[in-house]
């Protein structure tokens, strides 16, 4: 079993300190960062406390090492589309693994800075796509992988052979052309705080 209390409270922008705290009776950083790495022992009660001081259910806080779990892979920043240093475990608010019947395993992306309808602070939901279905994704938001383990976001408005035109979301932006792309990631779920 793997254990997900960091990749829980990292989506939940919360420390350390912040889960201690939240923890009934409260505890010490140090002590959620030892049952974080597995360092100390995870036991019932902990698992108890902690999902408590997270707000999630128990069982998100394990998963089983052959269990195919979407990831956490990329952020809207002031500067577009980004990869992340270290993608992540992504956590489904939702049950999303039926999806339409088409398409392959889910992706996460957070939003940092606000763009066009998309805000700071949210996060999006993209199901992967193999290039023989890129047709059926035209006028759709995608998330386009690029060389150099970069990507791109944006409205596809154009497929040409194995070019995909994709453009930006926010006023004044160009469009960026990606040749041969492996997959696009389409928008399935937006997730806004409220």
């Amino acid at each position: 079993m793997i254990n997900r209390i960091r990749d829980i409270r990292k989506q939940k922008g919360l420390t350390l300190a912040d889960v201690a705290a939240r923890c009934t009776p409260a505890t010490t950083a140090q002590t959620i960062g030892r049952l974080e790495t597995g360092t100390r022992n995870l036991s019932l009660g902990w698992m108890n406390r902690i999902a408590a001081g997270l707000g999630v259910e128990p069982e998100l806080l394990l998963r089983s090492e052959g269990t195919d779990q979407p990831r956490l892979i990329a952020r809207i920043t002031e500067g577009g589309a980004e990869a992340l240093a270290s993608p992540r475990d992504a956590i489904l608010p939702i049950d999303l693994s039926g999806g339409d019947g088409n398409g392959g395993p889910l992706v996460a992306m957070a939003v940092e800075a606000s763009a066009g309808e998309y805000r700071a602070g949210d996060q999006l939901w993209l199901r992967q796509h193999e290039p023989e279905d890129f047709a059926r994704l035209l006028n759709r938001d995608v998330l386009a992988p690029r060389t150099g383990g970069r990507f791109a976001f944006g409205r596809m408005i154009d497929r040409d052979g194995k070019r995909v035109a994709l453009l930006p979301p926010g006023a004044g932006q160009r469009q960026v052309i990606i040749d041969n792309p492996l997959w696009l990631a389409v928008a399935e779920m937006l997730v806004r705080k409220l």
